[in-house]
């Protein structure tokens, strides 16, 4: 195997696969960035299923460590109140978007804690685990060891204050957070105190040779490995385990006040939750986790924690007496509209809320059509969005069944034809001929490609149906033979085309297969053609997407956003709480220092030009003139002014954006404007006396 793909002459050798996606956090709610990665692993479990294989999906809640004992406490529960709470939530949402585990399961468990205490006594006995004496911060009003992210101070290096105790936002430096400048806890405000304490540490460079070889092995995409090639060629030091009491996990057996570290036992929930999964199945675990086992192991997971799975979690399962994956997948984030998801401008999506307002199914499709298996950030574009929904799934491949069914119905008493012609029977042909390279695609995580040519043959299907045109057959007389086998075609066409989406719209595949009046789809059924096959009265499968239910979801999560806790949601949490925003305004964003303020360059701007943009709702196309040159802007501000209220009057813009590519052309840069939106958007204009490209200080 290279570069983790499967060869496609193994597609059809019957397999037993087990599959994981990283386990979600226990402290906060799914957003549309989370999903990457269950709908991109839910689609490959489906696909196997289809393909015959015994697929094994599960995952579970990963539900130790400091924020949640600290969470628990803020809201007056218990934390194991709290997690539960929180797998209820979960469990909610990914079914919401359809996402099928075989299990679901928590880390705090019997299981768990039986293979972390295993796991652990069988390194510590071949001798990889040793005892440190390490100085760390100490709250003496909480009376606990913080965590690096819970110490906050002045960065030493640039200075900037309010910066949290392992890495500055404002000028990217790492430290230790011994190193801040008037360091605080996060927990309680006090003034920390460095306190000795002992810890366990799992020797990881006594597996640096076997983690060379492992890591190229064909278990990691090339990106991946290159990128611990650097780690590895620097040297391996020993990996802290333990945490001090208070704290909520396993207590390590033989030890007084001492946990293992949430992310020694978190991986380790991939094996507990199949374990009780094969205690209700009957299914064999040693089978999928014995050393040498010819069983496959998968772990979906995103870029950022790829260390702790290629690196601590192969070299804890060998050291342990366990297999290794055969391959980790790693992807990239998701980012909305070309930047970060922001609270501030509802772009931080939560999965419950974008349910309230949209069919699940139109982002598994944009997912699908977005993911490779690179590791690539993929970028949820709204417009983009509606768009490939409505053209793609309603304008193509629904569209062929809605024009072909009636006919069928009223015409044929709902009879589909059993005699084609030889130019029908070998379109039918070259659309099933493409199963196994779209097999492949998926197989290799490679769904975009897989997308681009299902629609292609979407294409095909309706040239068909517009050259055969089924509405003008059914006016001429002596012509009911070439209308029924036009529709019957069409409709076939469509089978084939549900049959290769199903892992992507499990629901929408299943209204299709009730309308064709069909049992659960195999991969290999469409090999047989729908002679003489009877359907049902067609009902729309989907809807199109309109982009005013799109900017619903977007004021819902703005609106949502404001009313957030100010308990961190991570492991490691990266934002600063949300502050409290008052009602009907935007909420503070994320605090920057002057550093970085002081980067934007703001200029007087003159609008010499300005034109609606047909195909966007809330576009204008501004020419700006800023003095030495003119700019190209496309501004959000459709809704506040007609494009003839703006020619010559002097705005200000953000001039040195990098230049964003989109559907329209080049934007240039953006204007400044301020307001609640709709028309109450207001662009900033300077007083008499400035002049086009003049600094704003």
């Amino acid at each position: 195997m290279s570069n983790t793909e499967t060869p496609v002459t193994a597609l059809n050798t019957p397999r037993k696969i087990l599959i994981t996606s990283a386990l979600p956090y226990a402290n906060g709610p799914i957003h549309l960035g989370h999903l990457v990665e269950y709908i991109q692993t839910d689609i490959w479990s489906r696909f196997q299923k289809m393909r015959g294989h015994t697929c094994t999906y599960v995952c579970a809640d990963d539900a130790h460590g400091t924020p949640i004992m600290l969470r628990a406490q803020a809201e007056g529960i218990s934390p194991e109140t709290l997690i539960a709470n929180s797998s209820e939530e979960h469990q909610a949402d990914f079914a919401g978007f359809h996402v099928q585990f075989d299990h679901y399961d928590s880390t705090h468990s019997a299981e768990n804690k039986v293979f972390a205490e295993q796991i652990y006594l069988a390194l510590k006995e071949k001798g990889y685990i040793s005892r440190k004496t390490i100085s760390q911060y100490y709250d003496p009003e909480k009376e606990m060891f913080l965590p690096d992210r819970f110490v906050k101070g002045t960065c030493p290096k640039c200075k900037t204050k309010d910066q949290y105790g392992d890495n500055c936002e404002a000028c990217g430096a790492t430290y230790s957070p011994t190193d801040l400048i008037h360091p605080t806890s996060a927990v309680s405000g006090a003034t920390p105190i460095e306190k000795e304490t002992e810890h366990l540490f799992f020797e990881l460079n006594q597996f640096e040779e076997m983690l060379k070889a492992w890591t190229r092995e064909g278990h990691l995409q090339t990106q991946i490995a290159n990128k611990l090639d650097e780690w590895l060629e620097s040297g391996l030091r020993g990996w802290d385990i333990s945490r001090d009491a208070p704290y909520f996990g396993f207590e390590i057996p033989g030890e007084k006040d001492k946990f293992f570290y949430v992310w020694l036992d978190a991986p380790i929930g991939y094996m507990s939750s199949f374990k009780t999964y094969c205690d209700k199945t009957g299914l064999n675990f040693d089978e999928y986790w014995q050393q040498g086992a010819k069983t496959e192991l998968y772990h979906f997971i995103g870029k950022d924690i790829i260390n702790f799975h290629a690196l601590f979690w192969p070299a804890m399962l060998s050291g342990a007496g366990f297999r290794t994956p055969d391959a980790i997948f790693a992807h990239g984030f998701l980012t909305v509209d070309g930047q970060k998801m922001s609270k501030s401008r509802g772009t931080f999506i939560m999965a419950k809320t974008y349910l309230e307002f949209l069919n699940p199914e139109y982002l598994r499709y944009y997912y699908a059509a977005k993911l490779s298996s690179r590791i690539d950030d993929i970028d949820l574009n709204l417009e983009d969005f509606a768009q490939r929904v409505n053209s793609d799934l309603v304008g193509k491949v629904i569209n062929i069944a809605s024009r072909c069914a009636g006919f069928v119905v009223k015409k044929f008493d709902r009879k589909l034809s059993g005699a084609w012609s030889k130019e029908a029977t070998e379109l039918y042909q070259h659309f099933v001929n493409q199963s196994e390279s779209i097999a492949a695609l998926y197989e290799a995580r490679e769904y975009g490609h897989a997308m681009r040519d299902i629609m292609a043959l979407a294409d095909k299907a309706n040239e068909y149906i517009a050259e055969t045109a089924p509405w003008v057959l059914a006016k001429e007389e002596g012509k009911e033979s070439e209308l029924h086998e036009s529709v019957s075609v069409g409709i076939n066409l469509f089978r084939v085309l549900i049959s290769y989406l199903t892992p992507v719209l499990p629901v929408t595949a299943n209204k299709a297969n009730a309308f064709l009046k069909l049992d659960k789809a195999a991969w290999d059924d469409i090999q047989h053609p729908l002679y003489h096959h009877e359907i049902t009265k067609f009902k729309p499968l989907l809807t199109r997407l309109e982009m005013d239910a799109i900017q619903k979801m977007v004021d819902a999560s703005t609106q949502t956003m404001t009313q957030k806790s100010n308990v961190p949601d991570g492991k490691k949490e990266n934002k600063h709480p949300q502050k409290n925003a008052t009602p009907n305004f935007e909420p503070l964003a994320d605090e920057i220092g002057i550093e970085a303020f002081s980067k934007i360059d703001l200029r007087i701007a003159k609008i010499v030009h300005a034109e609606a943009v047909p195909e966007a709702k809330k576009l204008l196309k501004l020419t700006l003139d800023i003095g030495l040159e003119q700019r190209q802007v496309f501004a959000g501000i459709k809704s506040a002014y007609e494009p003839e209220q703006l020619i010559g009057k002097l705005t200000v813009m953000v001039a040195n954006l990098a230049p964003r590519k989109m559907r329209f052309g080049v934007s240039e840069g953006m204007v400044l404007a301020a307001g609640p939106g709709g028309s109450d958007l207001y662009i900033l204009s300077p007083d008499d006396g400035a002049t086009p490209g003049m600094r704003v200080k």
